[in-house]
């Protein structure tokens, strides 16, 4: 068993400072973005998306997200897995991209709500044929019995559907994460971390604050 205390990197590719920030969050998480797709990471939109349920059990996995803007990070999947139970009953979560290649992450919290018909058609649209397949033939979270069940089961979705896209169930959708707090982790030598957050203000009419945190 390998000794995991010796596990350690130390990070020295950069500093954030409070000089270096964008004037907001959107324009600093695009900046970043951008650095992560001009390095080649692999799945550059990939992130954790953590949720909880009605009595506070949390819960995360990774998904794609499939857009950003002012308002908010987009990423759809079924209303009827398991996050979008939690979702259902507690519409919060926090997002956590861990761009470790460049010693960086970005964490988000906030308030989640879903999102029009027509833009969760314009995240269904784009998805392959298969993709789109198994997501219908797949009941997201539930036990089967197995592979070659699902595999069966899109076998025949796929003969009894002539269409070359399949048409998005009403099952499937777009969520949208409302950020109250997004924070810019930056990795220092000794583990002195540069930590800066634009926290909305809502006494100042939903205007943000930027603070430094202890790593």
């Amino acid at each position: 068993m390998p000794d995991l205390t010796r596990m350690r990197n130390d990070y020295t590719a950069g500093r954030l400072t409070e000089e270096d920030l964008a004037p907001t969050w959107v324009e600093q998480f695009d900046r970043w973005f951008g650095d992560v797709v001009a390095a080649e990471l692999p799945e550059p939109n990939a992130v954790v998306v953590a949720t909880a349920d009605a009595d506070g059990a949390p819960d995360a996995r990774v998904v794609l997200i499939k857009g950003y803007d002012e308002a908010g990070f987009i990423f759809g999947t079924s209303y009827a897995s398991a996050k979008g139970a939690q979702l259902a009953v507690n519409p919060r979560a926090a997002l956590v991209f861990p761009w470790h290649a460049l010693q960086r992450q970005v964490r988000v919290t906030g308030r989640v709500e879903k999102i029009g018909e027509t833009a969760s058609d314009g995240l269904w649209d784009p998805r392959p044929r298969g993709s789109q397949l198994a997501a219908v033939a797949s009941v997201q979270s539930t036990v089967v019995d197995s592979r070659e069940e699902l595999a069966e089961r899109v076998r025949l979705l796929d003969e009894q559907t002539p269409e070359e896209k399949v048409p998005r169930p009403a099952v499937w959708g777009g969520y949208r994460v409302l950020p109250e707090r997004v924070e810019f982790w930056q990795g220092g030598k000794d583990r002195l971390h540069d930590r800066l957050r634009f926290e909305r203000d809502d006494e100042e009419g939903g205007g943000w604050l930027v603070r430094r945190l202890a790593p």
